[in-house]
């Protein structure tokens, strides 16, 4: 991500419980989704030991199983949408690995109510994922024409519940705050003070930390009634580096 024009531009987008992809299209990448889903629940038991349990919440596994992939990557690429990797979506930025997507996604703890706020739109894949199974998804993304892509592509969809903003996700989303839940899928070198302000007493935010490519860890923290976070590592990871001007002066 590189710093763009900074206007928050709120734009209302959607999401079903499921997608809204003809039953023909549908079918036709079935089989392709099914494979992925075996492809994650395999990495899910070969990483056991940073995870400590062997599967994910069915419930997330299922909504994998539903969201049409191949709608979120380039059409160049759409022949390797189902292929358990991170995919280039343009803007020197990717989509994330399918087992990535899927675990943070579990390490949430998504409830049906809950308001969750994304940093880092990115194609909306994550955000598509992330809408099957809360109330609504609020998702920040700094790079413009990404922005407005994931938009157009959650709209053509069916997602009702999500709403896409062109901003600095450092700062986060004040004005609906607080979140019962926070996912930052690009890697500050620290956390940004603003998400955990804006993180309910309860809540979780998920996020990987570190320098950029090398060093960076998936890490959970859950917000105490003191305002103070718990942590938990979870596994070593490689994200784009979160960017804006608030990321980068520090």
């Amino acid at each position: 991500m590189t710093p763009r024009s900074l206007s928050l531009l709120p734009l209302l987008v959607a999401a079903l419980p499921a997608c809204g992809a003809s039953p023909p299209e549908a079918d036709m990448h079935a089989a392709a989704r099914s494979e992925m889903v075996r492809a994650i629940a395999a990495d899910v038991v070969e990483t056991r030991e940073y995870l400590g349990k062997t599967e994910l919440d069915p419930a997330v596994m299922a909504a994998m199983g539903r969201v049409p992939r191949h709608e979120f990557v380039p059409p160049t690429l759409r022949y390797r949408a189902y292929e358990n990797r991170p995919l280039p979506i343009g803007s020197d930025q990717t989509i994330s690995q399918p087992y990535i997507v899927a675990l943070m996604t579990d390490l949430l703890r998504p409830q049906p109510g809950d308001r969750l706020l994304e940093v880092g739109t990115g194609s909306g894949y994550q955000a598509a994922v992330l809408a099957e199974l809360v109330g609504h998804v609020y998702t920040i993304e700094i790079v413009p024409a990404l922005g407005e892509r994931a938009r157009e592509t959650l709209e053509r969809l069916g997602y009702r519940n999500v709403t896409v903003r062109v901003g600095d996700g450092y700062l986060g989303w004040p004005e609906q705050a607080p979140f019962d839940s926070v996912i930052v899928t690009a890697a500050p070198t620290e956390v940004p003070p603003p998400l955990i302000g804006q993180l309910k007493v309860g809540g979780r935010l998920v996020i990987p930390v570190g320098e950029p490519w090398t060093g960076q860890e998936l890490l959970v923290h859950e917000k105490q009634a003191d305002g103070s976070l718990t942590r938990r590592r979870v596994l070593p990871v490689a994200f784009v580096p979160l960017t804006g001007p608030h990321a980068e002066r520090r």
